[in-house]
């Protein structure tokens, strides 16, 4: 059985920016224009009780950013669309990479005023290793700007791809006209106003000249000049570049004003791809050998790229997502955690909106589905029907913060394990078990990260944490030939070893020159900045 026409029917992408580019917004608008939801919530509006759909953690509301990747489906234009909302955030960038594995491609949202800004640049990245096709927003066209031409010209460099304009601006700020749609040779008149829908706006013809020249004046032959001049200097659109991830389509418009937004849902849907074939390894004969999975084929199988504890206070439940790869999920089958062999038997399976849950009747490659757990499934876990199939792992970046936990009631000792083991595993934070025992110690990309856990330990295990400065400022993951290398190694740095979450070891550094040092020392032993999923290679870099 092929399950080829449902899988054509998905689109699953991200949305990505540099902080308070709009994204957020942004996303509260596509899920409005689509039916979705009724009404958006204000991402800006910390003290109001409506908060945006995406940003469902205490400690978002209060802050006002998004500080977890959110996934949530909308059905639009006959399309099953799946949008996983990343954090902004530097500091949550590794949650970011995660998702960005989950996609097929990238929405890329981009502030008319900044430009291109360093998240963007570190995602942008990303996006290319993994050959993502991305789609590219100009958000804020109502605000003083950036000219369009030279936003187009930074957003080529950056990208290191060439853009092809489908929207054009009209003026901006307080002369913000509105846009071109040259796809459909009409201009679409702005107008402020949230509450607004995309078939409100007035729509002129383009063959109307003399009318759109009395009501813009200068603006629209600005526009048209401008216009033709990017067009001129752009490579014509060309849907097989874009597919390549070698060409980004690019709109205009106000994501907080709904303008702009309905052009670039319809883009999702005509231009970003459906499910692709996934890279996964295969036992043959005891062997790994590679192999690619296809949306269409029969058996169910399906990665897990996060794992959220808590999303009901109610329940302390934990939540595995999971990327459908193949096959088609039906209510009560039989699937298998590939990395132990085990059983997953979950109680119950639910696509997203947000918190908001429902359960799921059936899902195809592309769906985003969660799996309710009690533990036994972590980060890159291959799930499927039956096969042995392992897809390649997810990325875990060597930290470059670190603390130190100190509990403040010893009493609470087993509520901070229980907190801290399931923090790690989601991938809120990276946890490190000292070999020779001793306080466990946090690693961190980023400051905020250690907020976080702590506010999320205090209010989700009821478990208060001081956390101190530690000598450490880096880690490495490490490998060997041999077990007797490796146990030679750890002889010889007994107090310098600890344990991830996935019980991976790794070597504690206090400089920079402790790996080399060490590698110069112990020259069989292979030093990891990045770690991908347990059960696969580690990568070197």
């Amino acid at each position: 059985m092929s399950f080829a026409h449902e899988t054509r029917r998905r689109r699953t992408f991200a949305i990505i920016s540099h902080p308070d580019a709009g994204k957020t917004t942004l996303t509260e608008k596509l899920l409005l224009f689509s039916g979705a939801i009724q009404i958006a919530g204000s991402v800006k509006a910390r003290k109001a009780s409506r908060h945006a759909t995406s940003d469902w953690m205490e400690i978002e509301k209060q802050r006002g950013i998004s500080v977890a990747s959110s996934v949530m489906q909308m059905s639009y234009r006959g399309h099953v669309v799946n949008l996983l909302d990343t954090p902004g955030h530097k500091d949550f960038s590794e949650d970011t990479y995660r998702v960005l594995t989950a996609v097929d491609s990238a929405l890329m949202v981009i502030d008319a005023a900044n430009g291109v800004e360093e998240m963007t640049r570190r995602l942008i990245e990303v996006c290319r290793q993994r050959d993502t096709p991305i789609i590219t927003f100009i958000n804020k066209m109502d605000r003083e700007v950036r000219d369009p031409l030279e936003l187009l010209d930074e957003v080529e460099r950056e990208l290191g791809m060439p853009c092809s304009p489908i929207t054009w601006p009209v003026g901006s700020g307080k002369h913000f006209g509105g846009i071109i749609d040259l796809r459909h040779q009409n201009m679409t008149v702005f107008e402020a106003g949230a509450e607004k829908r995309p078939h409100e706006f007035e729509v002129l013809p383009l063959s109307d000249t003399g009318a759109l020249q009395a009501r813009f004046h200068e603006y629209y032959d600005e526009a048209v000049d401008s216009m033709e001049l990017a067009v001129g200097a752009s490579a014509q659109w060309d849907q097989a570049a874009f597919l390549a991830a070698q060409q980004t389509p690019v709109f205009f418009g106000s994501g907080l004003n709904n303008f702009g937004v309905r052009e670039v849902l319809d883009a999702v849907v005509d231009m970003a791809p459906p499910p692709r074939p996934r890279r996964a390894f295969v036992s043959v004969d005891g062997e790994l050998q590679e192999t690619l999975v296809r949306p269409e084929d029969e058996g169910f199988s399906g990665v897990v790229f996060k794992v959220q504890a808590n999303m009901d206070s109610q329940h302390r439940d934990r939540i595995a997502f999971v990327r459908v790869a193949s096959g088609h999920y039906v209510p009560g089958m039989k699937m298998r955690v590939q990395r132990t062999g085990k059983q997953l038997r979950p109680t119950s399976v639910v696509t997203f909106m947000s918190q908001r849950r429902e359960a799921v009747e059936d899902a195809y490659a592309g769906d985003i589905v969660g799996f309710t757990t009690h533990g036994g499934v972590q980060l890159g876990d291959s799930i499927t029907d039956g096969a042995d199939l392992r897809f390649t792992g997810l990325p875990f970046f060597a930290p470059e913060m670190f603390m130190t936990v100190v509990l403040e009631d010893p009493l609470r000792s087993k509520q901070l394990q229980q907190g801290l083991a399931q923090l790690g595993e989601e991938g809120a934070i990276q946890v490190f078990r000292p070999e020779a025992g001793g306080n466990m110690l946090l690693g961190a990309v980023g400051q905020l990260q250690f907020e976080v856990v702590r506010h999320r330990l205090k209010t989700e295990y009821n478990c208060a944490i001081r956390l101190e400065g530690c000598q450490y400022t880096g880690a490495r993951w490490i490998s060997a030939d041999t077990p007797a290398e490796l146990r030679a190694f750890e002889d010889a740095y007994p107090l310098r070893m600890a344990r991830d979450a996935a019980n991976a070891l790794a070597y504690l550094c206090t400089s920079p020159y402790d790996v080399r040092l060490a590698q110069e020392r112990f020259p069989k032993i292979r030093f990891h900045p990045l770690r991908e999923h347990a059960g696969m290679e580690l990568q070197t870099a």
